[in-house]
C-alpha cells in the first residue's frame, strides 16, 4: 500500500513553500509555524522520522548527520542547492521533482541533492 508523502520544511526554506505544498494537497509543515525554529538539525531529523515526513532544507549539515545515522533512524532529505533560492523558484523546482521525491520516499530513505540542472538521489544508508 502506497502512503501519501508528508513534508517538513526546515528554516532555510520559506514557509510559503509549505503553504504551496498544502495548496497542492500535501500534508506539509514548517518548523517556524510550529514554533520550532530553534530545533537542532538532529532533532529535526528525529521529528521527521517520528512523523514520517520528508525534510526540505538548504542546509548541507543534514547530509553529514544522515551519513552517520543508524539505518533505523533514516529519513528522506531533499537538499536544495539552487542559485536562486527565492520561494517561487523553490516551488517551481519542487513541483517538477515531486514524482521523484514520492518514488524515493516510497522506496526507503534517500538524500536528494537538487541543483539548477539536475537531481541526484542517493539511497541510504551510504556505505
Amino acid at each position: 500500500m502506497k502512503r501519501e508523502i508528508k513534508f517538513l520544511a526546515d528554516m532555510g526554506v520559506s514557509p510559503r513553500c509549505a503553504e504551496w505544498l498544502r495548496l497542492q494537497g500535501y500534508d506539509a509543515v514548517h518548523l517556524f509555524e510550529q514554533g520550532l525554529h530553534k530545533l537542532s538539525d538532529s532533532d529535526v531529523l528525529r521529528k521527521a522520522k517520528h512523523e514520517e515526513r520528508v525534510v526540505l532544507t538548504m542546509d548541507l549539515d543534514f547530509a553529514n548527520i544522515i551519513s552517520k545515522a543508524s539505518s533505523n533512524s533514516l529519513v528522506t532529505v531533499v537538499i536544495f542547492r539552487l542559485s536562486d533560492q527565492r520561494p517561487h523558484n523553490i516551488q517551481d523546482k519542487l513541483g517538477a521533482i515531486l514524482p521523484i521525491i514520492k518514488n524515493c520516499a516510497e522506496n526507503g530513505a534517500f538524500i536528494l541533492s537538487v541543483t539548477d540542472y539536475k537531481v541526484r538521489a542517493r539511497k541510504l544508508p551510504i556505505n
